[in-house]
């Protein structure tokens, strides 16, 4: 792997000299000025404000009769509850209002992964007290397996680490993101939070005995700390290596399907296939209610061991999810498999560029290698990487789950 120090900027460099004297609130204002970013910033904000959810389909149509109330996650919902309600009784009224929002809010799909803070929703970490950080803490504590909430803190570090490396504390530390919640913990009926930033996107639901986690964004600049208490620890390293497991295990015939293109940045690609901030990610930020038609080689081709590599990723993309949604996720996934697409573009040996895509009628997942936005690296490479897990066809958000058990369309266009 190319070390991400071999591309850090100049402090004198025209990317970063000036930005120290800004924060996270007078940040995007500056960077607008480049036309590139203004573009894409104006068409992310216009999607959030202007569009209700539908959710992600392949042709436009959402495919009924997918997800249902009936059974158990076996979800965390006693101790995810509690936290909240212990968060919410810790803060002032006038913070308590802030980070309280109606089931139907908008604010669900305010989340963003760039590190631009236009979208000012709920409670600032960084702008609270320690002890209500650790009430934050708490919540998703609970909420997330131990797995996930080692990565989630992992990943706010490492954010915190790339501030310290380019000298913009203010604008990348440990915790400069958002946590928003929705409906009352209290009350037995749905509710749940978000929490949104550079690199760590979450959003999770409990309805009844269910937990939906999706959208989630994981990602990091770079993907290792090379000093301090986590130093030597590298991150996202069994997604990549799974991806290559199963590209490689394919056939030469399934390959030629699987592969679109062979070249991260390949001259054939239609220009708008790649994206200044997604990269070649399809589903990111304000992308709920895209259209993604299937590409690449059908689970129904593959064969038994091919299949469980599949499977294998799926679980991986998952870690974050408590053990009981996890396994019910799985579960789905294993039932779709026939209808399970994979789609690969780069380089397929270790040391390659590459994205590649898991979809099916209940499960979309993304693993991306990316250019540098704080490092200089103008090609991408593997020490900065998006991963990303949604679920189609309308239950992001656990939209389809709320509609069922109440009626409402929740169509997540309600008030800010």
């Amino acid at each position: 792997m190319s070390s991400f120090r071999d591309f850090l900027f100049p402090l004198d460099h025209p990317r970063l000299a000036g930005l120290d004297e800004f924060d996270a609130y007078s940040y995007p204002d500056a960077i607008r000025t480049n036309p590139m970013v203004d573009e894409a910033l104006t068409g992310w904000l216009n999607l959030f404000e202007t569009s209700e959810f539908g959710g992600i389909t392949t042709d436009g149509s959402l495919i009924p009769g997918l997800f249902g109330l009936e059974g158990s996650d076996e979800p965390p919902n006693h101790a995810a509850a509690t936290a909240a309600r212990e968060l919410l009784d810790a803060l002032p009224s006038t913070l308590r209002d802030r980070v309280s929002h109606p089931l139907d809010s908008k604010v669900w799909r305010a989340w963003m992964n760039p590190e631009f803070y236009v979208n000012r929703f709920g409670l600032r970490l960084e702008e609270l007290e320690p002890a209500h950080i650790e009430r934050v803490l708490a919540l998703l504590a609970a909420s997330l397996s131990p797995a996930g909430f080692e990565k989630t803190r992992l990943l706010m570090k490492v954010n915190q680490f790339l501030g310290e490396l380019v000298h913009l504390p203010k604008l990348l530390n440990e915790f400069s993101y958002n946590i928003n919640l929705f409906g009352d913990p209290a009350s037995g009926q749905p509710w749940g939070w978000n929490l949104y930033g550079h690199h760590v996107c979450l959003n999770t639901l409990f309805i009844a005995d269910r937990q939906v986690f999706t959208p989630v964004f994981f990602g990091a600049e770079p993907v290792e700390m090379d000093e301090g208490e986590a130093a030597g620890t590298v991150l996202f390293t069994d997604q990549e290596r799974l991806g290559l497991e199963l590209i490689q295990a394919l056939s030469p015939e399934q390959a030629e399907a699987a592969i679109l293109y062979h070249q991260k940045r390949d001259p054939t690609m239609p220009a708008d296939r790649r994206h200044p901030g997604d990269e070649l990610h399809l589903g990111g930020a304000f992308q709920d209610n895209r259209v993604i038609p299937y590409e690449g080689v059908a689970g129904s081709r593959l064969d038994a061991s091919q299949r469980a590599r599949i499977l294998e990723l799926v679980e991986v993309f998952l870690d974050y999810q408590p053990e009981g949604p996890r396994r019910a996720r799985v579960a789905d996934a294993r039932r779709h498999l026939d209808d399970t697409w994979f789609c690969w573009i780069g380089g397929t040996r270790l040391g390659d560029a590459f994205y590649y895509r898991i979809q099916s009628p209940v499960i979309l997942i993304e693993f991306d290698h990316h250019a540098g936005i704080f490092l200089a690296n103008t090609e991408p490479e593997r020490f900065h990487v998006h991963t990303l897990v949604r679920t189609p066809n309308g239950n992001d958000y656990g939209v389809d789950l709320v509609r069922q058990a109440t009626g409402d369309p929740q169509r997540l266009n309600g008030p800010a």
